[in-house]
């Protein structure tokens, strides 16, 4: 196995450049992925809100005594 050459400090600059960048593009990333498992928290939420919504009004409905129907006088 060839001996590695020690790198010089312009090499070194580029690498820490580098690396920098992938820092700052992974706390993008994950500042991207933290709002959208907060929308999907929301979209959840008002999931479940339409849905209980539904079911009250269909309970509402199923409270009244049916239609009111007046009877003719003979």
């Amino acid at each position: 196995m060839p001996e590695a050459k020690p790198l010089e400090d312009r090499q070194l600059d580029e690498i820490l450049i580098r690396l920098d960048r992938i820092a700052s593009e992974l706390e993008r990333l994950n500042s991207r992925l933290d709002t959208q498992d907060g929308m999907q928290r929301i979209a959840h939420e008002v999931k479940s809100l339409g849905e209980s919504m539904q079911a009250l009004a269909y309970a509402s409905l199923g409270a009244q005594s049916g239609p009111s129907v007046k009877r003719r006088s003979a």
